[in-house]
């Protein structure tokens, strides 16, 4: 089963039409994501069937790249490996910027997770110490990996380009005569879960209010549990360019997480992409989710959503009420949402201090060799 993919230089020639391309067949494709790696993986025997190394290509196309330094990213223990193995080649410095806590979740994954967690664990700490900074994605994330990992870590999530996202910008709070909430992203089983927790909510408020209400799936495939309840209408995923106008256009966002134990050991500290999106738009956020991740977190110190932090319909009703009875708090909850993305999440800032501190990070190791 063993196959040979060749690294280095990509070179493409615009002027021909057909591309060459590394043909994979079907079978095999299907057989190993969804049969053979699955069960290695569950046995716990995968990372014993293979190991890593750089190929002399990838060595060449690193030596004529020369970076000055190294950013790097890795979820998941092959990827640990090679960007400690990118390092010691280049003996450049490295940058490692941590997006989920990924390793917590593998002593639940397969037969063996504990062994694999103690053994990836000391690969990630390995990593950890061969870099020169270490970024994380949420305030959350830099406390708790400084207590466990012994790291300074920088706090970069999510920048937006403000010209673009808030070309739409919602200005008005009052509420028309059908109350539309917004969901829009990804769906999985966890999310699936709490969007039909909504569901639930909704078809219960729509029984006792005059004024109806709607949720707005904004979502790639049509889910099948949306046929029990009256209150959904399923949109599909519309151009990237209309999504500001999307998000002012609706009365509310809705930024559900998943509640399930091992989804929210991975997800504990992290930062939704879409949550700095949902922020400059101006529309009412509210956010359901776990109470001890970074974004319930974030939202209450910083007062950008309402917040419902319990996996059940009532508290998500009286959370939901709250925000349909008080215009007030939902013009405060949007201007402060505004407000944050303006001052933490606009991009050209961020891209200023993340080159600023690469560069004094460049600068430092220079000075080091010269010296």
């Amino acid at each position: 089963m063993k196959r040979k993919y060749p690294s280095g230089t990509i070179k493409i020639d615009k002027k021909k039409e057909n591309i060459e391309t590394i043909k994979k067949s079907p079978l095999r494709v299907t057989l190993l994501n969804e049969y053979i790696n699955p069960a290695l993986n569950w046995m716990g025997v995968l990372n014993w069937a293979s190991t890593i190394q750089l190929s002399p290509e990838l060595k060449v196309w690193l030596d004529e790249y020369n970076p000055d330094v190294i950013y790097a990213q890795a979820q998941r223990r092959e990827a640990v490996i090679f960007c400690t193995l990118v390092q010691r080649y280049l003996k450049k410095p490295m940058v490692f910027h941590m997006m989920d806590d990924w390793l917590e979740v593998l002593p639940g994954s397969g037969l063996i997770g504990g062994y694999w967690h103690k053994v990836v664990d000391r690969e990630f700490r390995e990593m950890l110490a061969t870099c020169a900074r270490h970024f994380s994605i949420s305030e959350p994330m830099a406390v708790a990996y400084k207590e466990r990992y012994g790291f300074t870590f920088s706090t970069y999530h999510n920048p937006i380009e403000l010209s673009f996202w808030s070309k739409s910008q919602r200005r008005t709070y009052d509420l028309g005569d059908k109350i539309q909430i917004l969901y829009a992203g990804r769906m999985g089983l966890g999310i699936e879960s709490s969007l039909e927790t909504m569901a639930k909510c909704l078809d219960e408020l729509n029984k006792e209010l005059t004024t109806p209400i709607e949720l707005v799936l904004q979502v790639g495939k049509k889910p099948d549990w949306i046929e029990k309840y009256n209150c959904i209408v399923h949109r599909g995923f519309v151009p990237y360019e209309d999504l500001p106008s999307r998000f002012a256009e609706a009365d509310m966002l809705f930024l559900p997480y998943d509640f399930t134990p091992s989804a929210n050991a991975f997800i504990k500290y992290s930062m939704p992409t879409k949550a700095s999106e949902y922020m400059i738009c101006g529309t009412p956020i509210l956010v359901f989710a776990p109470e001890d991740t970074a974004l319930v977190t974030y939202a209450q110190d910083h007062h950008w959503a309402q917040v419902v932090t319990k996996n059940e319909v009532k508290a998500l009703k009286n959370g939901l009420m709250e925000l349909i009875n008080n215009k007030d708090l939902r013009k405060k909850i949007s201007e402060s949402a505004i407000k944050l993305a303006e001052e933490r999440h606009d991009a050209s800032k961020v891209r200023k201090q993340f080159k600023d501190e690469l560069s004094e990070l460049v600068a430092l190791d220079n000075k080091v060799k010269t010296s």
